[in-house]
């Protein structure tokens, strides 16, 4: 931001109306759930390519679908750090070195492994935005509301990955019952 945008930011709103030290805490948060909301976008985009076995249509259609989600949340992100008065991660390095949850890549193309990972990462966000929440409290609704938001589709995720994960085991249970007769 060049001297005259930094202005015209400190005199917005939503500026205004918290102490420099409270907008400064939450947008170092935002901007790590940013950076989380990037890698999940990369690793579901990846996982959705290299994905092999049970269900994989079913599952590289969801991972697609919540890659476009995380997109999402990360533009949410960006808009809300921009109106605070900061800035966003301009490079992959910056991303990496930001992040709450770790990039898993799926060296492991198996759809039930991927599915686990894709579990694990879902936790980890839902962790993160409860705890974000917690934080901002009601310092500022609009962060607030915007997080929950976000973590509303993040328990949505998890859920269905865990629905995959249900559905394979049982179909693994059913063949193991068939051969064992």
């Amino acid at each position: 931001m060049n001297t005259n945008e930094k202005q015209i930011c400190a005199e917005s709103e939503s500026c205004r109306e918290m102490d420099k030290k409270t907008r400064e805490e939450i947008v170092h948060q935002l901007r790590r759930a940013y950076c989380d909301e990037w890698l999940a976008y990369m690793q579901y985009r990846t996982a959705a390519t290299v994905i092999k076995g049970m269900m994989r249509p079913e599952v590289a259609a969801d991972l697609l679908e919540n890659a476009d989600e995380e997109m999402e949340h990360a533009r949410m992100l960006a808009d809300r750090i921009q109106e605070l008065c900061g800035e966003i991660p301009l490079s992959p390095q910056q991303i990496l070195e930001n992040c709450n949850c770790a990039f898993v890549a799926p060296t492991d193309p198996c759809a039930y492994r991927i599915i686990c990972q894709s579990i694990a990462s879902e936790r980890c966000a839902i962790a993160v935005y409860r705890k974000m929440l917690t934080m901002v409290g009601d310092r500022d609704p609009v962060t607030a509301h915007l997080i929950l938001e976000i973590l509303e589709d993040e328990v949505e995720h998890e859920y269905e990955f865990r629905q995959f994960k249900e559905d394979i085991e049982a179909t693994r249970d059913a063949m193991t019952a068939q051969c064992d007769k």
